[in-house]
């Protein structure tokens, strides 16, 4: 494969969420320590973007910041980690990524959820480094296919053209492929959003209505740890695929 010419070398990690459905897993400690196969959900992410070449990751902290902020201290690999706090309030996905947009610099960044682990048969990252141009796009989206996908119920979210193109699902009852929690962005694609708390889904619709939204599709499993029974199942699947 060729190297992608325009890789993100900074992550915004995506860690602040409450883990309202992973309790009581999360009494404790935030969804990013909760373990699995041996490693926290955090881990998982940061290795993964690591093996991509991210040597910085910003993590926005809130439920148990304090623990989190000790483990990521204690690490001992990359990628260097810079915290975002938002102790004093839950900005969401929007509302972190515009408030961490001064620490990421100005190049490209990948943004990932801690509730995504996968296997990878191919190169999903790189796979969507080098589809990422942002003279075309706005952002450059992850997907999976519904089908075998642990820990989705949903209906799915998108549809793919054959260039890559997004379109969202809109009144249909399914699409076939769904955001798996990672994608690629400019760090200040959220700025013109409010001063409240806000997500990005609606900056991606109107990003997607420009022909602006592109994504391509894991080769792999995914495993959307949201909730202690997709932990369950997610662990059994990393456990048959060893």
């Amino acid at each position: 494969m060729t190297a992608p010419k325009t890789a993100p070398t900074t992550a915004m990690v995506l860690a602040a969420g409450l883990g309202t459905r992973m309790r009581p897993l999360t009494d404790d400690r935030p969804k990013a320590l909760v373990e699995l196969a041996g490693r926290s959900l955090i881990d998982h992410v940061l290795d993964r973007l690591a093996g991509a070449g991210v040597a910085r990751a910003v993590v926005n902290v809130h439920w148990f910041a304090d623990r989190l902020e000790t483990h990521l201290a204690a690490r001992g690999r990359g990628p260097a980690i810079v915290i975002s706090d938002e102790r004093a309030e839950l900005l969401e996905t929007g509302g972190g990524l515009k408030k961490a947009a001064p620490l990421l610099g100005p190049e490209p960044v990948f943004v990932a959820n801690i509730d995504s682990v996968w296997t990878d048969r191919g190169d999903a990252l790189g796979d969507l480094a080098r589809l990422w141009d942002p003279a075309r796009m706005d952002a450059v989206l992850l997907l999976a296919r519904r089908e075998g996908s642990i820990g989705f119920e949903g209906g799915g979210d998108f549809r793919l053209a054959d260039d890559g193109r997004l379109t969202f699902r809109g009144d249909a009852a399914e699409a076939p492929f769904a955001y798996m929690g990672v994608h690629i962005t400019r760090p200040d694609y959220a700025d013109g959003g409010p001063e409240s708390p806000f997500s990005l889904s609606p900056l991606w619709r109107a990003s997607a209505a420009a022909g602006r939204l592109y994504g391509c599709v894991l080769d792999g499993d995914w495993m959307h740890v949201g909730d202690p029974q997709a932990r369950d199942a997610a662990e059994a699947k990393l456990a048959g695929s060893a």
